[in-house]
């Protein structure tokens, strides 16, 4: 409205003023009148820019580690509670079977519960999940709310801020939640111990046989598998969220005119952003998983030069006693299939879809999109922003409550600031 201003209020009143009194008086009137709305107008701007302050400067004054233990709370709830269904997309993409063992994700869900029960079907791989997925979150909101602060401290643009906040707290985030998340993975595939009804290739007896198991046959740099291809979704997706969630947040602080704007409105503003957010990714998400979950071709066994080479037994059929690990690595297609980690990944490969043969995530987002057309880089949005929603409505939600909650309590506010 600054233009309707200007025009009503003119730089040289006098020179367009009337001569005669009586228009003098009308044109003096008018004049009263603009300047008492220009007043009203100036005023309520001022209101909300002093509210807007209050409001910055209120999240600003939050402890950093009331931040933390609230992200790692939220975080940690969130992918608890979609783990099952995370669990059944990690079968979905890791199938070795042909034709495929599971179909729908209702149908699979279904299938993995009658055959293998809630706790070790379903949330196989819970343990590994909640140890990567707390610290995680910990890192991830620390960094986050420091990068922000002082980014917004030094004047950058608030949008750039959130975004660039996002990414470098999901980076700081990334070396503790990849390694926790293929050993997650590897769980899920394998479900049971010696699982007769899915032949992943993978037979562990707990998480930290896993771990041990991973590291002498595959090496260290095994726990790391899939995390360029991780980090090059993921990192997007986080900036992507947060700028979302906070815009929104600000547009609900104004409609309600109160910081509290309530519990409907969290919800939104929280599933929302994670929801858009997922949708933009989705071609990341797609690549991603299809990098990683493609069969390689199998390798030749090194030649021995004592003897005949030994032979090393397959733990995928499940025939009879089987080790949970082995002396010497398989060397079998199995063995150098990537993993696909991190949770909302949504996108199954169609049948028949070309073999991405690549590592280099442009590579793969240009060669899908030749061969499946738009409809490929998009394939599973569906599922992938109905995952993102409520697994971002779910942490983000309750950070907000469980910051509101600790800042009421004198004795945690006194120990956050001799903390922050």
């Amino acid at each position: 409205m600054s233009w309707v201003a200007k025009f009503f209020n003119p730089a040289h009143p006098q020179a367009l003023a009337p001569s005669n009194d009586r228009s003098s008086s009308i044109f003096s009137n008018i004049q009263g009148y603009e300047d008492v709305n220009n007043k009203s107008l100036r005023e309520g701007r001022r209101k909300e820019y002093a509210q807007s302050m209050d409001e910055e400067e209120e999240a600003a004054r939050s402890p950093y580690w009331h931040c933390m233990i609230a992200g790692g709370i939220g975080g940690t709830s969130g992918d608890l509670l979609m783990h099952s269904i995370d669990t059944v997309k990690t079968r979905q993409q890791g199938d070795p079977h042909m034709p495929p063992k599971y179909g729908s994700l209702s149908s699979a869900y279904v299938k993995i519960f009658r055959q293998e029960g809630f706790r070790r079907g379903l949330y196989s791989g819970v343990a590994p999940a909640f140890l990567g997925s707390f610290p995680g979150t910990l890192i991830f909101f620390g960094t986050y709310e420091y990068s922000k602060r002082h980014l917004l401290a030094a004047g950058i643009n608030p949008t750039l801020a959130y975004l660039a906040g996002g990414f470098i707290a999901d980076f700081a985030a990334s070396f503790v939640y990849v390694p926790s998340e293929v050993l997650k993975t590897r769980l899920q595939l394998q479900g049971r111990h010696n699982n007769p009804f899915f032949n992943s290739g993978y037979n562990y007896r707990s998480t930290l046989d896993a771990a041990r198991t991973i590291v002498r046959t595959e090496g260290l740099s095994a726990l790391f598998y899939g995390y360029k291809a991780t980090i090059f979704r993921d990192l997007p997706f986080s900036a992507l969220q947060f700028a979302f969630y906070e815009q929104e947040q600000q547009w609900a602080r104004e409609l309600v005119g109160s910081r509290d704007i309530g519990l409907g409105l969290e919800i939104a503003t929280a599933a929302s952003a994670g929801g858009m957010a997922g949708v933009i990714t989705c071609p990341l998400d797609v690549v991603k998983t299809r990098i990683q979950t493609q069969i390689n071709p199998p390798e030749p066994a090194p030649k021995s030069t004592q003897g005949p080479t030994k032979a090393v037994p397959i733990r995928a059929h499940g025939h009879g006693p089987q080790p949970s690990h082995f002396p010497e690595p398989m060397h079998t297609s199995q063995q150098r299939r990537l993993i696909s980690t991190s949770s909302p990944s949504t996108s199954l490969r169609k049948p028949g879809a070309v073999m991405l043969d690549t590592s280099s995530v442009m590579t793969g987002l240009r060669i899908i999109y030749k061969t499946e057309g738009i409809v490929g880089l998009f394939r599973g949005v569906g599922p992938r922003f109905l995952w993102t929603s409520v697994q971002s409505g779910t942490m983000l939600v309750l950070y907000q409550i469980l910051l509101r909650k600790m800042a009421v309590h004198p004795w945690l506010s006194d120990a956050g600031s001799s903390v922050a």
